[in-house]
């Protein structure tokens, strides 16, 4: 089954065409980085004007790479939500379009479900049920994935996703936008120990998260050194930030494994390229027996192959939508 994919959920105008949820036929991406950096951030709508403006060559080029028709594709998908509501529009009305004119399945796709998806496309041998651990911009959870499209929700964040306190304190420190790739650059050169940060709801049995007070008491550390005229290394402030959140990433995720009784444990999401992240993760599972999966950095970042790939088994338990799908910028898991 071929599906033809569209992810507009943020920054990144992507399709791609995967075949029975494993195989990737072809996956293309234009990337707004380079046009948001100056704002130190995503502007929705610049966001939803370039989607508007891209979408068209992003999808031929697809098409082109794959050396297909719309009439060799079987269905379309597309991220129906969680994300900005006018970027999800310009994907939504997209596949909308498509679908009414090959009058084809349309089949909705939850983003973060898309993104635990994506591990299988790297790992054909992965299958449920397994841990996840969902680390982003926007998001930072525990997902005990019982079955393709069967999840529970373990634990989420009170405040501030754990890439979004990457990219606040980058911000402080001078770092430009996106900030998470360049806090880890920094912390290979920083001291880890250099500063002693605080690690939130870490009780036992707790797996939500809150990285709000971190990020305070990393800005406060910095004001404070200013106002004495102390000087300190943007490092080694880098490194300990990043060691205190990798901790309770880590912490929390080996102990939810432990506790359900789990072997076989996922990454997914942006920050899930994040070099520390992976060697702490890799060490701790090595030493609890478990398997550890993660996508390559491509696949980690926003893209739509992870929206095929969720779509196939979507598509295998009956969720198709009629052409009045609506975007929904608050679509709780397990509601595509």
């Amino acid at each position: 089954m071929k599906i033809l994919a569209i992810e507009s959920s943020c920054d990144e105008t992507a399709v791609a065409i995967v075949e029975d949820g494993r195989h990737i036929i072809t996956n293309q991406i234009y990337s707004q980085i380079a046009i948001h950096k100056k704002f130190g951030g995503v502007v929705p709508e610049i966001a939803s004007r370039n989607h508007v403006d891209k979408l068209p060559f992003v999808l031929d080029n697809a098409l082109d790479d794959a050396g297909m028709t719309l009439a060799d594709i079987d269905a379309f998908a597309v991220t129906r939500g969680p994300g900005l509501i006018g970027a999800l529009l310009v994907g939504v009305s997209a596949a909308k379009a498509m679908a009414y004119a090959a009058d084809k399945p349309l089949i909705p796709v939850h983003h973060i479900e898309g993104h635990i998806a994506a591990n299988y496309l790297e790992h054909p041998e992965l299958t449920p049920p397994f841990l996840c651990l969902v680390v982003s911009g926007g998001h930072t959870n525990l997902v005990h994935v019982k079955d393709y499209t069967q999840y529970d929700i373990l634990g989420s964040t009170y405040d501030d996703a754990a890439g979004e306190a990457y990219d606040k304190v980058a911000r402080v420190l001078g770092f430009p936008y996106p900030g998470g790739p360049q806090i880890d650059a920094a912390a290979k050169t920083g001291n880890p120990d250099a500063f002693d940060f605080p690690r939130a709801l870490s009780e036992k049995d707790n797996d939500d998260f809150s990285f709000s007070g971190l990020k305070s008491a990393v800005l406060n550390t910095i004001n404070a050194k200013k106002m004495k005229g102390e000087a300190y290394r943007k490092e080694d402030i880098a490194a300990s930030f990043q060691r205190a959140v990798i901790d309770v990433l880590v912490e929390k995720t080996m102990h939810c494994a432990k506790r359900l009784g789990l072997t076989k444990i996922a990454m997914a999401g942006g920050v899930s390229a994040n070099e520390g992240l992976r060697r702490a993760m890799a060490s701790a599972a090595d030493k609890a027996g478990a398997a550890l999966y993660y996508p390559s950095p491509i696949l980690c970042t926003d893209n739509a192959a992870m929206i095929g790939a969720m779509a196939f088994y979507d598509y295998q338990t009956g969720k198709i939508a009629g052409l009045d799908l609506a975007a929904d910028p608050s679509l709780a898991i397990g509601e595509s």
